[in-house]
């Protein structure tokens, strides 16, 4: 499954996928695409935004991220990279959740699961 992320500044956006949440860039043509996959495997592209997909747009769209280790540390090591959490951790009986955005404010949550689903 690949996800596709509308971004205002693809620089910007390649640096921040790529060098505050750690993807690898896969690929790049310019500032038309990029594709980068996360440490788990998850696929996702970058592209400019448009009119009829503008970038930042809330509500339509949210991006997890698998955390297997300590999404406490996790947290800790994006807030030193400068990354704004929009809380504290939430536990939601199976998962951990901790919201965040991009750069464009493209929402974004870091998920750890607990116990029998870990």
């Amino acid at each position: 499954m690949l996800t596709t992320v509308f971004v205002s500044d693809m620089d910007r956006a390649v640096k921040f996928y790529s060098e505050i949440l750690g993807c690898k860039i896969e690929m790049r043509y310019g500032n038309e695409w990029a594709q980068l996959k996360s440490e788990n495997g998850q696929i996702l592209g970058l592209h400019p935004g448009s009119k009829e997909s503008p970038a930042g747009v809330r509500g339509s769209i949210q991006i997890g991220i698998e955390v297997r280790d300590s999404i406490h540390k996790r947290v800790e090591d994006l807030t030193a990279k400068g990354v704004k959490f929009l809380g504290p951790v939430r536990d939601d009986e199976q998962i951990l959740f901790a919201a965040f955005g991009d750069p464009d404010g493209n929402p974004l949550y870091l998920a750890q699961a607990k116990g029998q689903w870990a």
